[in-house]
């Protein structure tokens, strides 16, 4: 860095001039520039600096005092320095200084006195100095008291807070009638918990659990316990299978052993077995037409399918018959009509024409499980005529007996026919 020095040869004795005015120069706008260069002897030979801290005393010419450090340079050739701060180098006039030096086992010395010059810049003609104080060793102290004032801060914050850990301890007696008031709340939860029959299970629970019935009557989805899915699987045997116990079950239409062709659903229940196979027992079965059908299990042997009657059956109405078109016509005045009742087809009414013996005049969807001959009366000539209802469920005009056959204009039909 570039500085402006001032250099300042000192040899120390007691025969020295007790100042030396020098004709060093500086000016106000010597900012970190001005510095004295001090080359110490002693006898003519460099003076060694080890173990020493040099101080330099300047007094201004405005009064203003400043007590600096100096920087040792060389301590084996007795070199140091000092730069004059910006502070020191605005108080302008004459110098006074002093170089002391002090040493490490409390001695001292005075190396020299001298002054030198600090000239006004121009362009600090119109700045006055203000009158200052400074001391090294002082702003060290402020900077030390300044430090011990923040830990005795921070210490008396530390008291505080043992002294608020102190205040929370409790006595003995105090930390005992907490634990008593604890341990009496949470006995009294205990009682009531122990005690709330809605959340625990009683020994009367456990009795009626294991008691309970064991056996379910679906899968656990909900889906028939037994199911059918082969034609010729039976679902008789089935049930005699599966053994004791009640369920549920699904049959495909037209497999084994059902009521009818159709698909059925149901429940059964087996009553008793023997050797794990059912012996006595019942189901009841329904179709997808919402026709049920009951069996029952007699010591290994079914009885047979049974439909139970509904409502429709007992309240059955009559419907007008359907003849052949070109074979005969109704008579207005007592149409031929039919109804079916507790599985039995019946005829009533009248139909005019003569048919062709052997002429089908009619079909029923409901058949007979056997051919049925019944017989009907003339009108217009005494006598009667022959009908058959084949399994097919044709109605057949068989032939016609008559005092006079001519006289013959319509028939008269009033019969029952099982369809069973």
């Amino acid at each position: 860095m570039i500085r402006k020095n001032g250099p300042l040869d000192f040899d120390v004795n007691a025969y020295t001039s007790s100042s030396v005015s020098t004709s060093i120069n500086f000016w106000t706008q010597d900012r970190q520039t001005a510095r004295l260069i001090f080359k110490l002897t002693k006898g003519g030979v460099p003076l060694p600096l080890a173990a020493v801290t040099g101080k330099l005393v300047l007094v201004m010419s405005d009064g203003s005092r400043f007590i600096r450090d100096v920087t040792i340079v060389d301590r084996v050739n007795g070199h140091a320095e000092y730069i004059l701060s910006d502070q020191e180098i605005k108080h302008y006039g004459n110098v006074q200084a002093e170089l002391n030096l002090y040493y490490t086992n409390d001695q001292s010395m005075s190396v020299h006195q001298f002054s030198f010059n600090i000239s006004k810049s121009l362009i600090d003609q119109d700045i006055v100095p203000i009158t200052e104080y400074y001391v090294d060793e002082f702003e060290a102290l402020r900077a030390k008291i300044n430090e011990l004032y923040d830990e005795a801060i921070l210490t008396i914050d530390e008291l505080k807070a043992k002294f608020e850990d102190l205040e929370k301890i409790e006595t003995k007696q105090g930390a005992q009638d907490k634990v008593d008031a604890a341990l009496t709340k949470a006995k009294k939860y205990t009682d009531e918990h122990a005690n709330n029959s809605e959340i625990h299970v009683v020994k009367d629970d456990t009795e009626k659990w294991n008691n309970g019935q064991l056996s379910k009557i679906t899968a656990d989805n909900g889906t028939p316990s037994i199911y059918v899915r082969d034609v010729n699987d039976s679902i008789l045997d089935k049930f005699i299978d599966n053994g004791l116990g009640m369920g549920t079950f699904y049959a495909i239409a037209k497999s084994k052993d059902l009521p009818n062709n159709r698909s059925f659903r149901g429940f059964f229940h087996i009553t008793d077995a023997t050797n794990g196979k059912g012996t006595f027992g019942w189901v009841y079965a329904t179709d997808y037409a919402n026709n049920i059908y009951t069996n029952y299990l007699n010591n290994n042997v079914w009885s047979g399918w049974n439909r139970m009657l509904t409502e429709k059956d007992l309240s059955s109405t009559w419907n007008q018959v359907t003849l052949v078109t070109g074979t005969t016509k109704h008579f207005a005045g007592n149409p031929l009509k039919f109804s079916i009742r507790l599985n039995t087809l019946h005829l009533r009414g009248s139909f005019e024409g003569v048919p062709a013996n052997d002429a089908v005049i009619a079909r029923f969807a409901q058949k007979p499980s056997a051919k049925t001959v019944f017989v009907g009366a003339t009108v217009g000539s005494y006598g009667s005529a022959r009908f058959t209802l084949d399994t097919d469920g044709a109605l057949r005009f068989d032939g016609m007996s008559a005092n006079d056959n001519s006289f013959v204009s319509r028939f008269e039909i009033n019969e029952s026919i099982p369809l069973w």
